[in-house]
């Protein structure tokens, strides 16, 4: 059986092509969509700005070690691009961060 790790993935990427409809949608949700609710999920968080320019996801992705952080960015980008498109959103320029959680050192202070 392989090793799982946890990984934190944000993805981001910029609007394209949004219709003044889906702008003025985005805009009305965007109080349930700040950074202050902002949390790393597995169905994935997205925040943006009033501005409407970009936006991240922020997901949390259980897969196996050996696939490594490539394999996590990659599942991550896909969740985006499905939830997007289901939402009927442009998008362009996705890119993505991975963290490790498993692999992470915690310095604690001595005493």
């Amino acid at each position: 059986m392989a090793t799982q790790h946890t990984y934190r993935v944000i993805v981001r990427g910029k609007w394209d092509g949004l219709t003044p409809q889906s702008r003025t949608e985005l805009l009305a949700t965007m109080d349930d969509n700040d950074l202050a609710r902002l949390r790393f999920t597995p169905e994935g968080t997205l925040a943006y700005d009033r501005a409407l320019h970009s936006f991240s996801y922020r997901f949390v992705i259980v897969s196996d070690a050996a696939d490594g952080e490539e394999m996590a960015a990659a599942l991550a980008e896909d969740k985006a691009e499905q939830a997007l498109r289901a939402a009927g959103l442009g998008y362009r320029e996705l890119r993505s961060t991975v963290t490790d959680m498993d692999a992470m050192k915690i310095n604690r202070k001595s005493r």
